[in-house]
């Protein structure tokens, strides 16, 4: 019986087949292996952003009950490197590019940018929501703009693609907008609890979430360019994770001296830990590599919005928040944002396309040999 080849639009006969010819095969596990390939960033992010929004969900949790932050983070970072390490020292074993000052140096940066992110995004989870923190979210733009500046990203104002690019960016930023400064009635919530909805969305919050933003996007405009010298993604994300631990191990033993702040218990707080090292940090900066590798960092940001609508879909269950119309209007435009975005970054990655294969594929004319018959 065929099976559907659904990436495909068509039904391919599996390769086993006895009346499968070699060739048949071959080419049935080529078109597979190029429909995968293809939509493999695309599933990376959404499974990111599935990851990412049950950060949010957990980290607004601890935090309010007491966890500490600062040792929230270096716990988040041993769990991460004791994780990547061994993966990285087994795939990569001889892959690894030589470790240059210069390389070092980015990815020490990288790590403090890091860490940097999360003391930031801690903060500001504090003093807000976890709806907030998901809706909160200028990473593509930022990315988008720092990119520009550094001309990694090019915008031409004749160009359909650069204005969807624009007016994507411009989109998402206004449906946060809405989600931010308009509350809108509130609809319900699905809780057990009385939910008042209790909007914190102080001002130091709200800093300290953009200054993460800014941060975010920063580290995935360096990790960018860091690939492109140090191209193995495991070994670059254990040495963040690794530089990470050293950061913020140092920063945690000044602000907190006291060992009772180290102390954690077999409870909420150490799944919080595990769950943000292993998948949110080590796995996270990974597969966000692959990625950037493959798409660039404005194509890695672009996703972002979705762990809003996850952290939509999952907060009135699991923190009792109510559901606002804001939520609802801010989510439908930034989808219309992220379609945009997403549909530029496409044309640009076909254009490219075309350009290669006109440069790759050039007409090879081979003369014909014209033979002479004698005459009887």
């Amino acid at each position: 019986m065929p099976v559907p080849c659904f990436l495909l639009g068509r039904v391919c006969t599996p390769p086993t087949y006895a009346d499968m010819s070699g060739s048949q095969e071959r080419m049935c596990t080529f078109q597979w292996r190029v429909a995968l390939n293809k939509t493999q960033p695309y599933s990376l992010m959404v499974l990111l952003q599935l990851g990412f929004a049950g950060l949010h969900l957990l980290s607004v949790f601890t935090l309010k009950h007491g966890m500490n932050h600062y040792v929230l983070i270096v716990y988040r970072n041993i769990i991460a490197t004791l994780v990547m390490l061994p993966l990285a020292l087994w795939f990569e074993r001889n892959m690894r590019p030589k470790m240059t000052k210069g390389i070092f140096l980015k990815i020490f940066l990288l790590a403090l940018l890091s860490v940097l992110d999360q003391n930031f995004y801690y903060l500001g989870a504090k003093d807000t929501s976890a709806n907030f923190v998901a809706s909160f979210n200028l990473v593509p733009v930022l990315t988008f703009i720092i990119n520009i500046l550094l001309r990694n990203e090019k915008i031409k104002i004749k160009n359909v693609r650069s204005w969807l690019k624009i007016i994507g960016v411009v989109v998402i930023t206004g449906g946060s907008l809405v989600m931010i400064l308009y509350k809108g009635k509130t609809l319900g919530s699905l809780g057990t609890r009385a939910s008042t909805n209790i909007e914190r969305h102080q001002l130091f919050g709200t800093f300290m979430l953009l200054l993460s933003c800014l941060c975010g996007a920063s580290f995935s405009t360096l990790q960018d360019h860091v690939l492109k010298s140090y191209s193995t993604e495991l070994s670059l994300s254990t040495f963040i994770c690794l530089f990470s631990v050293i950061i913020s191990g140092v920063t945690t033993s000044i602000v907190k001296p006291n060992p009772s702040a180290w102390k954690i218990g077999w409870n909420l707080r150490l799944v919080s830990i595990i769950y943000s090292g292993v998948i949110c940090s080590g796995i996270a900066y990974y597969l966000q590599g692959v990625v950037i590798k493959k798409k660039g960092a404005v194509f890695s940001s672009a996703f972002s919005p979705l762990r809003m609508l996850i952290v939509d879909v999952l907060d009135p269950t699991v923190l009792a928040e109510a559901i606002t119309l804001a939520r609802i209007i801010g989510a439908v435009i930034m989808i219309i944002g992220l379609f945009l975005l997403l549909w530029g970054k496409m044309i640009d990655e076909k254009s490219k396309l075309e350009r290669e294969e006109g440069v790759i594929d050039l007409p090879i004319v081979v003369p014909m040999r014209t033979s002479t018959v004698n005459p009887m």
